[in-house]
């Protein structure tokens, strides 16, 4: 335990020292507040640009709060998930290539503690980003559009954290599985690329992974099958845990690669 600590405490300095712990929730809260405020002004902006053909109207879409959310989250989605994985991808890799994982390796240590400190560190940032995002675009929300169900919209928030859980194990333990651009390769493919095939052809399957994120906005709008949902769901924690000791024991394997 105390070791799970110390390995703790050294992911958390890291985090505060490179500033992820600023700037990741920062972009965040940038993608967060961008649809409703874009969406509000956008026919203000328009008007301001000028250079419109005479007689041009633009008759703008009637948005829900919940789409809004919805909207916001297709951002989380794509930039947010692709900042989080060039952040993380190289949190077992790159200590391997430069060395610095000598200083660790050289005594007796518990690969389950490197990992889960590592996961748990990088779930966080991840999760608080993503609240951050959340709160600033449900604070405009709210200000330009009205409110949503409180329930429905704490339900959508859990949810979208345990795809973070599912996104963040992946990127470490692809990251204790191979290189780092090895790893980033295979963790794009895996996640965003993943992410787009399903939105193109995933209406000919129900249940994967890449849906969570989308159920839970379709509980917003009451828009998805809840076995669905829960079938999703549980695929999601079973391959979270089959990742988890899959990663654990490429830390412990792929120690060869250490360079001193």
């Amino acid at each position: 335990m105390q070791q799970f600590k110390a390995l703790l405490l050294k992911e958390l300095r890291e985090s505060v020292r490179s500033f992820k712990i600023l700037w990741i929730p920062l972009v965040f809260i940038l993608l967060g507040i961008s649809d409703p405020l874009m969406n509000y002004f956008m026919e203000d902006i328009l008007q301001a640009v000028g250079n419109m053909p005479d007689g041009f109207m633009m008759t703008m879409p009637e948005f829900q709060p919940a789409d809004l959310l919805i909207a916001s989250t297709g951002q989380f989605q794509t930039i947010g998930l692709l900042v989080l994985i060039t952040a993380y991808i190289g949190s077992v890799s790159r200590e391997r290539q430069n060395g610095t994982a000598t200083l660790l390796y050289v005594r007796p240590m518990s690969f389950t503690a490197l990992f889960f400190s590592k996961w748990i560190v990088a779930s966080t940032i991840a999760i608080i980003s993503a609240l951050a995002g959340y709160a600033g675009s449900m604070y405009y929300t709210a200000l330009l559009y009205g409110t949503v169900d409180v329930t429905k919209f704490l339900a959508m928030l859990g949810t979208y954290c345990i795809w973070l859980l599912f996104v963040m194990a992946l990127t470490v333990a692809m990251s204790a599985a191979f290189q780092t651009s090895v790893a980033a390769t295979i963790t794009i493919i895996l996640i965003p690329v993943g992410l787009l095939i399903d939105t193109l052809i995933g209406s000919f399957w129900s249940i994967t992974p890449w849906k969570l994120a989308k159920y839970g906005t379709g509980l917003l709008t009451d828009s998805v099958l809840m076995e669905n949902y829960w079938y999703t769901l549980l695929v999601v924690l079973v391959l979270l845990v089959v990742i988890v000791l899959i990663g654990i024991q490429m830390s412990k394997k792929n120690i060869r690669y250490l360079k001193v």
